[in-house]
């Protein structure tokens, strides 16, 4: 089993930079592929980026290529989203999954999940 805790959402300025933390209990983390999703009000919840489990490749959507970057602490258990250049069009809440294989893109496909942290950015 692994639990898995999003911290770091909050409210910023169209622009500016956030930092998403998600950190994971259980054994065996450097062995799961993890992945970032957002969910915006009435819309669906979609994949934003992928890590393997030793963090060798990495997969973002178009929408956020260039502005967000995701990357692993193997040793501390913990997976980050780097985000800057924040656009309204980002708000949401993120969620950290974990356990799909790298191509896995459908939340479903993942079999461990947070409970998500609210990011809004206002312009």
């Amino acid at each position: 089993q692994v639990q898995l805790v999003e911290s770091g959402g909050g409210l910023v300025l169209a622009g500016g930079s956030l930092r998403l933390s998600c950190a994971a209990s259980g054994r065996a983390f450097s062995t799961y592929t993890m992945a970032w999703f957002r969910q915006a009000p009435g819309k669906e919840r979609e994949i934003v980026s992928v890590i393997s489990g030793r963090g060798g490749n990495t997969f973002h959507t178009d929408s956020v290529k260039g502005r967000f970057t995701v990357s692993r602490n193997n040793a501390q258990n913990t997976m980050f989203l780097e985000m800057n250049s924040l656009k309204p069009e980002d708000t949401a809440v993120y969620f950290c999954a974990a356990g799909g294989r790298f191509n896995a893109r459908r939340w479903n496909e993942y079999d461990y999940y947070g409970q998500g942290t609210q990011v809004t950015v206002s312009s």
